[in-house]
């Protein structure tokens, strides 16, 4: 029995599907909550820039290292692994809330550079709930602080690349938050997309073992192929197709003699 390994690249894109979540009755900011004590925005929100928040301890340098991140409402986790590539351990969360307008929208909020996680995907959490603590990124290759995003399109998740970087796609984080810190309660719950954005890391392969019949020699197996192109095939390796006379030009053949 011969064994092949074989390699799959998976789909790039999950199907949709939901989820059930409460809504959110108001946002509060991702650390010293609820209003941010004893931290500063050291680098802001810029649209085709920086597309979310840095938030640091008023210690500076990496005296806030360890410190909780907190999520900022009611929500379901979307994402949350240990990315690498700059990013480190990243936890997504999805809110839904209701405008004033009355419709219900929804949000990701993405926390990013984590020393640790707490949630893990699926898990449903509440405002000041501990998403984990501040950490350096990968391989401590930054100075401790939270990245912090608001996305208005659910589709981005790891994939800032194939989305417009504007206010389109992204909230200022803490715009968004200061016009919504407080919602009307509602104590129900509502339908979540879940599955919306591509997978996180496209390129990733898996492998398995699969088993590929022996072959003795005995027979000749040709592939199953239309009638009518099984017919062309029997007229082109005919006796008469492979003749040297059917090499001959044209001008050859009418003046043959």
């Amino acid at each position: 029995m011969a064994v092949l390994l074989l390699i799959v690249v998976t789909p790039d894109v999950k199907a949709q599907s939901y989820t059930t979540a409460q809504l959110a009755d108001g946002f509060d900011y991702p650390v010293g909550k609820p209003n941010g004590w004893g931290y500063y925005v050291y680098r802001g929100f810029s649209p085709g820039g920086h597309l979310g928040e840095d938030w640091n301890g008023n210690g500076g340098g990496n005296t806030d290292e360890g410190a909780p991140v907190y999520n900022i409402g009611h929500g379901v986790v979307v994402f949350s692994e240990d990315y690498n590539r700059g990013w480190g351990n990243v936890t997504i969360i999805r809110h839904a809330f209701r405008e004033k307008n009355g419709q219900i929208a929804f949000i990701d909020s993405l926390y990013g550079h984590l020393k640790r996680r707490s949630l893990k995907v699926g898990q449903k959490v509440s405002r000041g709930d501990l998403v984990g603590t501040i950490g350096r990124g990968p391989y401590n290759m930054y100075a401790a602080h939270l990245h912090f995003e608001i996305r208005k399109d659910l589709r981005v998740g790891m994939r800032r690349d194939l989305y417009s970087k504007s206010y389109n796609t992204y909230y200022s984080p803490r715009s968004f938050m200061d016009s919504h810190r407080d919602l009307r309660y509602e104590s129900r719950t509502v339908r979540v997309p879940i599955n919306t954005f591509l997978r996180s890391n496209p390129n990733r392969v898996y492998t398995s073992v699969i088993d590929v019949p022996e072959i003795d020699g005995s027979q000749t197996v040709r592939p199953e192929v239309p009638e009518m192109i099984e017919t062309i095939i029997e007229q082109e390796t005919s006796t008469e197709a492979t003749t040297p006379e059917k090499s001959k030009s044209l001008f050859e053949r009418l003046f043959a003699k």
